[in-house]
């Protein structure tokens, strides 16, 4: 695999360098860092070119990789030629957010471990403004497999954090005064560049004006190539105090003839270049022979990627070239990206059209490219690269169209941006003359902040407004935006934002009703919009205990989603959180640890906190360990603060600690259980009491969680007033009902006194009861799992369970929903921390530490 950029025949090889960089190959990451034209580049080349036994992927890094879909294409698309596998992690991209995302970098570790002997180079990092892509490849360095090697190139160091990297590893970096040539290695490049030896005298002065700077002993040799007298050049050289690449810059171009100098200047208008570009751009006969030319005189042309079809020039010259464009031609640079784009158009590379026109200010052109995108973009998870498109179009020319401006109120909402996205929208409703369609479109995506935004009677009036506004303009039609937005789509939309609310206030019956009003909507046939909303009703019903139709929902909307392509995308975030729950509240937390990272990581990908939230209090509820660090930034919904606070005072009395029991409000709610619970734990009976009498419960066929927690706490509290055959009647009551849906968590959670009542039952004990006493205390038997060096981590406890069971790893992540890369990651994790080479060795340590 040859993805290395070719050396320059005047490059001189440095041993001693390249053997630092051989000495640090057992760290993950090397450090490149000095200024544009400091040989960072070369030196990595010829590193490449000296070790066969590696193999070398080239990353060239530019501006326009800070869309996260550019990147990783780029990177995957380069890693393909190693492994046609790294192709089918394309998906995952969906659920990267701003960066790559953790299911696909996950999945490259797995990739890059069955390749060792791979180093990885990002060169020109310092191009990418993202930070989540750049935090993204410190997370793939730290998880790097043995074998693996990456090295970061960069011009400077400040989005790099380089401070908790400089403590973990031994990290090799490389700066300017490291890469600075030496009168030697100057001398031989002068000579090579010019083709006859040069004089002490010469080489000292352009040591002394370039300090070793390789660009600057460069453009002096390529500069005394077209001398008449080198004498005078070195003291002309040495008198100067024009900056340097200026300086060299004129000397250079100026012993060009005019035409290929005139020629130069027009190219550096295009970020990269490839022949046919070129061509049709600027009606150069031969391109592909002028590359050659170029690159044989040595005139900073760097090769991108690995067939010799695209190039670029060296940033800082071709910045000096586009300055010295500007001035001579000022028309030019706006004539030639947009002809590019056109070529790009005709290519099919929109994205690439869309970057010339930008660069090129032609700010219309590009808003209509932009518009151009369909329904593809939205369930690719490209949404973010619209946004970053559009924020780079001044404010006035894009409001100036005021379709342009809903569109990017609709991305900026899309990609996790709600604050944004809310103001930009509002700011629409209230301009006067607003078209009727685009008011419709910025209500019911006002409506949507539900997902991304806590508070939920703002979103339950917004959803309201935006049903009203459909119903009072029912011929509107409105303009189609990404193929989201004709009128039966924006009714499933509001009306889904509706339920959810309603769902995230607590009022599930509400809910339950506005939920099934939006399946039977003729928008909720569209794929992703029917995951969602089938994951959101599964969410639901698990919330209120009946767990064989949540599961059946949640089982149909991943299915679907596996069908459709969509399992990578946000929309099956809610299934997942259902599957979680469900799993929870039958008493197997452990095998909720797939399906609530899964779901948390569809979830974060564009920042819906509320279900980040749901998120969070499951792992809680999993008894995963968890710190305030974890959780979302925002203020959680109703419904899970309510779960939270049960969740804080139900550990602290499990513990031996009740404290004060807080006051709760009218009507059933998890913490209005744990306050009774706590009451009767201390024997305050009539505090319980007056608590469960104010609760004024009454059981509902549609809530069935509520209904055994009422039975378990009635019945408690019986047997603490002495009224055992009342207790033992509520009780069976309730283990009846819990046992018609699986429902067993709440036993768990209601302590030790409520498990000695089932125990202590004057009838043969039922298989469920049976399951209720284990889960119990399998919940106070700690495994032996400090024996490991390094701990499992939840997902990979639950994976392990099913290593006896002997399914292939294609049948586990049908199980669990997920890609074979990311159970081919767990599985490498689990024999690692195990020390197993295989799993039959793996089942036999986990027994060994009970951990099965």
């Amino acid at each position: 695999m040859n993805a290395v950029p070719s050396t320059p025949a005047h490059a001189v090889d440095r041993p001693q360098l390249r053997g630092r960089l051989d000495a640090a190959l057992d760290a993950p990451l090397s450090l490149l860092v000095a200024p544009a034209g400091s040989g960072k580049t070369v030196l990595l080349s010829q590193w490449a070119a000296s070790r066969d036994d590696l193999r070398f992927l080239w990353l060239d890094v530019e501006r326009a990789d800070d869309d996260p879909s550019r990147f990783a294409g780029k990177l995957l698309g380069r890693l393909a030629a190693l492994d046609p596998a790294a192709i089918e992690l394309r998906p995952l991209l969906a659920i990267g957010g701003g960066g790559l995302g953790e299911p696909m970098l996950q999945s490259l570790s797995v990739l890059l471990a069955d390749h060792p002997g791979l180093v990885l180079v990002f060169d020109d990092l310092h191009t990418l403004t993202n930070h989540a892509i750049i935090d993204d490849l410190w997370w793939l360095a730290d998880h790097l497999p043995p074998g693996a090697h990456m090295v970061f190139s960069s011009r400077g160091d400040r989005r790099l954090a380089l401070s908790r990297h400089r403590l973990r590893y031994s990290l090799l970096e490389l700066r300017q005064a490291e890469l600075a040539f030496d009168d030697d290695v100057a001398a031989e490049v002068l000579r090579r560049i010019t083709g006859v030896a040069t004089t002490p005298a010469t080489v000292t002065s352009v040591m002394d004006t370039t300090e070793g700077w390789a660009a600057g002993v460069q453009l002096s040799a390529i500069s005394l190539r077209h001398q008449d007298d080198p004498e005078l050049f070195t003291r002309r050289l040495a008198g100067t105090d024009r900056l340097i690449s200026d300086y060299l810059s004129e000397e250079v171009l100026g012993a060009l003839p005019e035409e290929r100098r005139d020629l130069m200047l027009r190219l550096s208008a295009l970020d990269r270049m490839s022949p046919g570009l070129v061509e049709s751009v600027l009606g150069v006969p031969d391109a592909q022979s002028l590359f050659d030319e170029l690159e044989r005189d040595s005139m900073f042309l760097v090769e991108i990627g690995t067939h010799h079809e695209w190039f670029r020039f060296h940033h800082l010259f071709r910045d000096l070239l586009r300055y010295r464009l500007r001035a001579r031609f000022p028309g030019d640079e706006v004539r030639i990206l947009t002809a590019a784009a056109d070529w790009f158009v005709q290519q099919g590379d929109v994205p690439s059209a869309i970057e010339c026109l930008l660069h090129a200010r032609s700010w219309d052109r590009a808003m209509d490219l932009i518009l151009s995108r369909g329904r593809e973009a939205f369930e690719r998870g490209e949404v973010a690269s619209m946004a970053q498109w559009l924020a780079a179009i001044p404010e006035t020319e894009r409001t100036a169209r005021p379709v342009a401006d809903v569109l990017y109120g609709m991305v900026l909402g899309m990609s996790g941006r709600a604050a944004h996205s809310e103001d930009v929208l509002r700011r629409l409703i209230a301009r006067p003359g607003l078209q009727p369609g685009l008011a419709l479109i910025a209500h019911t995506y006002i409506a949507a902040r539900v997902q991304f935004r806590p508070q939920v009677k703002v979103s339950i009036e917004a959803a309201r407004e935006s049903l009203k506004m459909l119903r009072a303009h029912p011929d509107v039609i409105p303009p189609d935006l990404i193929g989201l937005t004709d009128r039966a789509l924006l009714e499933t939309l509001t009306l889904g934002s509706l339920g959810r609310a309603h769902l995230f206030a607590g009022d599930f019956t509400e809910a339950r009703r506005v939920l099934q009003l939006t399946l039977e909507s003729p928008g909720a046939q569209y794929s992703a919009y029917r995951v969602h909303l089938l994951g959101t009703q599964a969410l639901l019903e698990a919330w209120s205990g009946r767990l064989a139709i949540a599961q059946r929902l949640a089982d149909e909307a991943l299915q679907l989603a596996r069908d459709v392509g969509l399992l990578a995308h946000p929309a099956p975030a809610d299934a997942y959180l259902a599957c979680s729950l469900v799993a929870i509240h039958r008493g197997h937390a452990q095998s909720a640890s797939f399906a609530r990272h899964e779901g948390a990581v569809r979830a974060a990908s564009n920042q819906r906190t509320q279900l980040m939230w749901v998120a969070h209090l499951h792992r809680v509820l999993a008894a995963d360990p968890a710190s305030p660090e974890d959780e979302p930034f925002k203020a959680a919904p109703p419904i899970v603060r309510d779960a939270l606070d049960a969740a804080f005072h139900r550990a602290q009395r499990l513990a031996g600690t009740v404290g004060t029991i807080p006051p709760v409000k009218r009507g059933w709610s998890a913490m209005l259980v744990e306050s009774v619970a706590g009451a009767l734990t201390v024997r305050r009976l009539d505090q319980a009491h007056a608590m469960l009498d104010a609760a004024a419960f009454a059981p509902r066929d549609d809530r069935p969680l509520a209904s055994v927690e009422h039975g378990v706490l009635t019945a408690w509290l019986a047997h603490a007033e002495g009224r055992a055959a009342e207790a033992r009647r509520h009780l069976m009551e309730a283990l009846e009902l819990a046992a018609e849906h699986g429902i067993v968590s709440v036993f768990v959670c209601a302590g030790p006194e409520v498990i000695k009542l089932i125990e202590s039952l004057p009838v043969r004990p039922t298989r469920f009861q049976a399951e209720i006493v284990e889960c119990a205390h399998q919940t106070l038997r700690a495994p032996l799992e400090g024996h490991l060096g390094e701990p499992l981590t939840d997902r990979e406890r639950e994976l392990l369970a099913y290593l006896p069971t002997r399914l292939t790893n294609a049948e586990l992540a049908a199980r669990f929903f997920v890609s074979v890369n990311t159970i081919k990651t767990h599985m490498a994790h689990i024999y690692r921390k195990l020390d197993a080479p295989n799993r039959s060795a793996a089942v036999a340590r986990a027994t060994e530490l009970r951990l099965l």
